[in-house]
């Protein structure tokens, strides 16, 4: 690996920590992605390597929010912990059940729901519907947390981005919870479900040391400096600096 070659994994890592941290989706949605185009790493080894930076990013996250009092803890744990099943799934499928149709499935997902929250989150309103709400106090707890759980286990393994891009919206928009306190109770989730991830991926060998050990130093300067954005950037931003980033990767993945 060349000299030029490292300064790119780690800047394409530094920022991918940061925007993964201040909108609470662990930065494996632009990490995997940057993997599979310039690198061309086989998908299992991205998939498996992305997840690892993920889990890096989710426990630097996870301690930062939790100083800034802001994860809503029950609705963590619990959808960390329903997700860890998941995760054994997701690995299963991607070891024997893996083909080109993972760059479909990645590029319609990231694409459809970045114009989603696009729609969501344009200045002008386009109807009164009652706004999400912003109060600070955590929701109640919901049964629903547990298949929501379930189901960002295998997608985490599977596409191995950690599955906070799709989480925070869950959060926001199904279960009204604010943006900010989504983004931070889905960084602490990843930070339970990914650990047991990435173990299952290391067991496998789909990992590149190299490649993990690089990004992990980006990913954790990156995670530090995102923490410290996130304290003053306004909720309807972090919703457009998510939605920018889906559009642009899933439309790219329909290329490859």
């Amino acid at each position: 690996m060349t000299l030029s070659v490292i300064l790119i994994l780690l800047l394409i890592s530094i920022f991918a920590g940061a925007y993964g941290t201040i909108i609470g989706a662990g930065g494996g949605f632009i990490f995997v992605p940057f993997l599979l185009i310039l690198f061309g790493l086989e998908p299992r080894i991205a998939a498996g390597s992305g997840l690892v930076i993920v889990m890096i990013n989710a426990i630097i996250g996870a301690i930062g929010y939790t100083k800034q009092k802001k994860i809503a803890f029950n609705q963590g744990i619990t959808i960390g912990i329903s997700a860890i099943p998941g995760t054994f799934i997701g690995s299963w499928l991607l070891q024997h059940y893996f083909s080109n149709a993972f760059y479909i499935i990645f590029a319609i997902l990231l694409s459809v729901l970045g114009f989603f929250l696009l729609f969501k989150n344009l200045p002008i309103k386009f109807n009164k519907k009652k706004p999400v709400r912003t109060s600070t106090a955590s929701p109640s707890f919901n049964y629903w947390y547990i298949p929501l759980g379930f189901l960002m286990g295998i997608i985490s393994n599977y596409l191995g981005i950690g599955g906070g891009w799709l989480l925070v919206p869950i959060l926001i928009y199904i279960f009204k919870m604010p943006p900010k306190e989504a983004t931070s109770t889905s960084v602490f989730s990843l930070l339970i479900y990914t650990t047991v991830g990435a173990i299952t991926q290391i067991s496998m060998g789909n990992l590149n040391w190299m490649i993990v050990i690089i990004g992990g130093i980006g990913i954790a300067i990156g995670a530090k400096i995102g923490l410290k954005i996130a304290e003053f950037i306004p909720e309807k931003l972090i919703m457009q600096l998510l939605s920018a980033v889906l559009i642009i990767m899933g439309i790219r993945m329909f290329f490859m």
